[in-house]
C-alpha cells in the first residue's frame, strides 16, 4: 500500500481508490461528504449539452444509479470482515451486514447505495485521526439508513448532533409540506475533539430582560458578550439558491462557503487537514482556503475537477496550480493512461470518453452496454443524436469490437459510433478494422461527410485529435444523409 497524500491535492477518481493508495491511516483532521444520493438528477448536472436540451440517456441512467448486483451483494456480505480489517467492533459489523442483507430484499437499491457509502465510510474512518470529525451531508431520504450505518462504523458513543439545515425558497407542492431542509450527520473518532461553539447574537427580548433565575444557576453572570452558542437548527446559513448569487458557478448540488465555513471552524485548527471526497464544485477547498487549513479533495468527475474546481481554485482565490495546489490522477501521457487503467480500468474509461467531449452511460439497456455518448442535434429529429463509444484498455481488441458497435447503430438515436483503445493496431489489425469500419458508411449532413464508424487510440486522444462528429455551426437545418457502399447507398433518412 502507498501512502504518499500531498496536502491541497485534488484528485481525480474514486475515493475509495484514493484513500486506498495515497492516504495514511490517522492523517486527517475533519472530513467532510455530500455523497450522491437523492441528488441523481443533480450530481451530473455540470454535463450540459451545448443546444440547452437535456440529455434523455444520461438523465435515465441517474434513476438507476444504485443497483444491486453480485459485485455489491458480495461488498455486504463481506463487510464483516472488512470491519475487522479496520479493527471495528465485530459485534456492530455482523450487525450492519445482517441489516443490509435483509435490506436487499426489502430495499434493493437502498442496499446497494448502503453498501457504497459502508465500503467508503470504513476507510474514512481509517484515515480520520483519533481526534477527528466527520460530517456526512444528506437528505430524508436516506439520513436514516446512513445513520445505522455510521452507528456501526464509528460507532453509536461517538454520535453527537444530526444538525437541521433550514432553509426556504423553492416550490410549494399541494399534498405535502414543502421539504425545506437537509441533515448533517456529525461523528467524531473518539471522546476527544476539536470542538469551537459558534455563537449567534440574543434576540431582542433576552437582551432587553437579561439573564434570569428561570434560565438557570449562571443568571447573576449576566448575558455573555459573544452571544449564545448556535444550536443543532441551523436556519441561519443561507442556500446558495438565486441565478445571480456572486457564488454561484452553475452547479445546482453547490453549497455555500458559508456553511462549509461553519463546519471548518467549529472542528478543525489552523493548519489541520481537511477532506472531501466527493468535493464536487470545490466549496469545501475555498473554505478552507479561507481558514488556513490544508485539504485534499476528490472528484470522480474530470469535469468537476479540471473546469469547475481548478477555475474556482485559479480565479476566485488566485491560486496557482503547481505551485498553491497539485491535480493528481489525469493522465497527461500514455504512461499515466496506462497506470489509470491498471489502477482503476472503469476511471479510464470514463476518462477516455470525457476527454473526447462525451458523456459516461451508466444505465444497462439493449445498445449492448456501451460506455458513453457524444451527443448532437439532427434536423428533423426531436430527441438529441448520438455517437455510442466503446473504450477497450487492454492490448487485445478484436474486430468483434467493431462489429458490436456496428450492431449498435440499429438502435434508436444512434447514427455514429466510436471505439477508443489504448495501444495503435497493427498493420494486418488497421486493415481489417477499415475494412469492417468501411461498410457503415458514412452520414453527409449539407456537404460534409461523417464516417458512421470511427476509432481513436489514447495517443491521439492525448494529442488533440477528436472524433468527427457535427459540430454546433452545422446544427442549422441542414438535411442529413446516411450513404452505405455498394447498394445500400442514398439511404435517406432525413
Amino acid at each position: 500500500m502507498r501512502y504518499n497524500a500531498i496536502m491541497n491535492t485534488l484528485y481525480y477518481g474514486d475515493c475509495l481508490t484514493i484513500m486506498k493508495d495515497k492516504m495514511e491511516a490517522g492523517s486527517v483532521d475533519l472530513i467532510y461528504l455530500d455523497p450522491p444520493f437523492n441528488s441523481k438528477r443533480d450530481y451530473n448536472a455540470i454535463y450540459r449539452d451545448e443546444t440547452g436540451r437535456s440529455l434523455p440517456d444520461q438523465i435515465e441512467a441517474f434513476k438507476d444509479t444504485w443497483y444491486l448486483d453480485a459485485e455489491r451483494a458480495k461488498v455486504i456480505r463481506e463487510l464483516p470482515k472488512q470491519m475487522g480489517e479496520h479493527g471495528i467492533n465485530g459485534t456492530a459489523a455482523d450487525f450492519l451486514a445482517a441489516f443490509l442483507v435483509h435490506l436487499m430484499e426489502y430495499n434493493s437499491s437502498m442496499a446497494a447505495y448502503l453498501g457504497y457509502m459502508a465500503e467508503r465510510l470504513i476507510w474514512m474512518r481509517t484515515i480520520l485521526k483519533d481526534t477527528g470529525t466527520i460530517y456526512l451531508h444528506c437528505d430524508p431520504t436516506a439520513s436514516h439508513y446512513l445513520k445505522i450505518a455510521m452507528d456501526a462504523i464509528f460507532g453509536r458513543s461517538n454520535f453527537r448532533n444530526e444538525i437541521v439545515w433550514c432553509y426556504a425558497g423553492g416550490g410549494i407542492p399541494k399534498l405535502d409540506f414543502p421539504r425545506k431542509h437537509d441533515i448533517i450527520l456529525r461523528y467524531t473518532k473518539g471522546n476527544k475533539y476539536n470542538y469551537q461553539p459558534v455563537y449567534r447574537p440574543y434576540s431582542p427580548g433576552t437582551q432587553e430582560r437579561g439573564r434570569t433565575p428561570v434560565k438557570g444557576k449562571y443568571y447573576d453572570r449576566g448575558l455573555r458578550e459573544e452571544g449564545t452558542p448556535v444550536n443543532d437548527w441551523w436556519s441561519d446559513v443561507r442556500k446558495i439558491t438565486s441565478p445571480t448569487d456572486p457564488e454561484k458557478l452553475g452547479y445546482p448540488t453547490q453549497k455555500s462557503v458559508e456553511l462549509l465555513d461553519r463546519i471548518i471552524y467549529t472542528s478543525s485548527n489552523e493548519g489541520n487537514v481537511v477532506f472531501d471526497p466527493f468535493c464536487g464544485c470545490g466549496t469545501t477547498m475555498e473554505a478552507a482556503v479561507i481558514l488556513k487549513r490544508k485539504w485534499i479533495g476528490v472528484d470522480i468527475l474530470i469535469h468537476a475537477v479540471k473546469r469547475v474546481v481548478r477555475k474556482r481554485l485559479q480565479e476566485r482565490l488566485h491560486l496557482k496550480e503547481g505551485r498553491d495546489f497539485e491535480i493528481d490522477g489525469v493522465p497527461s501521457d500514455l504512461e499515466g493512461a496506462v497506470h489509470l487503467w491498471e489502477r482503476d480500468p472503469y476511471h479510464f474509461q470514463q476518462w477516455c470518453v470525457e476527454q473526447v467531449e462525451g458523456y459516461v452511460t451508466t444505465k444497462r439497456t439493449a445498445d449492448g452496454g456501451i460506455d458513453g455518448r457524444i451527443y448532437f442535434d439532427m434536423p428533423g429529429e426531436k430527441t438529441l443524436q448520438s455517437m455510442a463509444l466503446e473504450v477497450k484498455g487492454g492490448r487485445r481488441v478484436g474486430i468483434g469490437e467493431v462489429r458490436k458497435l456496428n450492431n449498435a447503430l440499429n438502435h434508436p438515436n444512434i447514427q455514429m459510433a466510436g471505439l477508443i483503445v489504448m495501444f495503435e493496431l497493427s498493420e494486418r489489425q488497421k486493415v481489417s478494422f477499415n475494412k469492417e469500419m468501411a461498410l457503415a458508411g458514412d452520414m453527409q449532413i449539407g456537404y460534409e461527410h461523417y464516417p458512421r464508424l470511427q476509432l481513436l487510440t489514447v495517443q491521439e486522444i492525448l494529442d488533440g485529435k477528436r472524433f468527427q462528429v457535427p459540430s454546433p455551426a452545422e446544427r442549422s437545418g441542414k438535411d442529413y444523409t446516411i450513404k452505405l457502399p455498394g447498394a445500400f447507398s442514398n439511404l435517406l433518412t432525413s
